[in-house]
């Protein structure tokens, strides 16, 4: 009894002795820009978004303009120019459409700086819709099955665009309340750290959602640098994290973030209005 009573005043004597402390963190301007975007087999106005690093946790990031970018593959070159001016949103002059057993180069000037990087494209591939179950409680549906999250050689990204803007009773809502955008990933690994994530917040939408899927296809070193970004923020907090590090990027020295070029394959479905 003695020693119980001993270990809790020790305990709540440390506890006592905390107090905040402000640290300040001494910060560099960096020149690093970070590239966004992915190139796919669609034929459409391609885009790429390129940004500086961030110095502050959920700060905004500052866009770079003023930037000049093409981008080659073996016979053609395509022009990218900002789009509005001052978004950081660099738009190609004309549509065009990445082609399988091309090698696509990327070049970024911006001041003195010449930022390249290179990628090729996995064709796109047919896939099974996914699963949405109903919440009998609410009348309302989500998503309870995408892919599976491991394949040694099939590794893929997947976007849901969920749509319920139109649907009676929402009309008269703010439209951006009723979108949602979900991402899933098939990647060649399997982590503790993915298997213990930490919960997500889960989506939930009527009958009468326009449900967009697509799949775009990844080179081995795009789902690489995905799972290193997973690895330091979705997966991050949970009961295992790992040590963080710098994410692998395929440009070139003074940039980040990744240059990819995608086959995609879309699937648009509407859940179905009991009559």
């Amino acid at each position: 009894m003695k020693k119980t009573f001993l270990y809790i005043l020790i305990a709540v004597s440390f506890s006592a002795c905390e107090k905040k402390t402000d640290w300040p963190l001494e910060t560099q301007q960096s020149n690093l820009i970070v590239v966004d975007g992915i190139i796919t087999g669609e034929l459409k106005t391609q885009s790429l978004k390129l940004s500086f690093p961030v110095t502050e946790l959920n700060a905004s990031p500052v866009p770079v303009t003023g930037a000049a970018i093409l981008i080659s593959n073996e016979d053609s070159v395509f022009h990218l120019t900002e789009q509005p001016e001052g978004s950081g949103v660099y738009k190609s002059i004309v549509p065009f459409q990445a082609r399988e057993g091309k090698n696509y180069s990327l070049l970024i000037f911006y001041g003195d700086q010449v930022l390249s990087a290179k990628s090729a494209m996995v064709p796109g591939s047919l896939f099974s819709f996914l699963v949405y179950s109903k919440n009998e409680e609410t009348g309302l549906y989500r998503i309870s099955w995408v892919a599976s999250s491991f394949s040694t050689g099939n590794p893929a990204l997947w976007e849901v665009l969920l749509d319920w803007s139109n649907v009676p009773g929402y009309q008269q809502s703010d439209p951006a309340s009723c979108k949602a955008r979900l991402l899933f990933y098939t990647l060649p690994t399997l982590d503790v750290s993915q298997i213990f994530a930490p919960a997500v917040e889960e989506v939930s939408f009527p009958a009468g959602t326009t449900i967009n899927e697509t799949r775009y296809s990844l080179t081995p070193e795009h789902a690489e640098f995905i799972r290193e970004v997973l690895l330091e923020t979705q997966w991050t907090g949970g009961i295992f994290n790992s040590i963080p590090a710098n994410v692998p990027t395929n440009l070139s020295s003074g940039g980040a973030g990744f240059f990819a070029v995608c086959g995609v394959y879309t699937i648009s479905q509407t859940v179905p209005q009991k009559k």
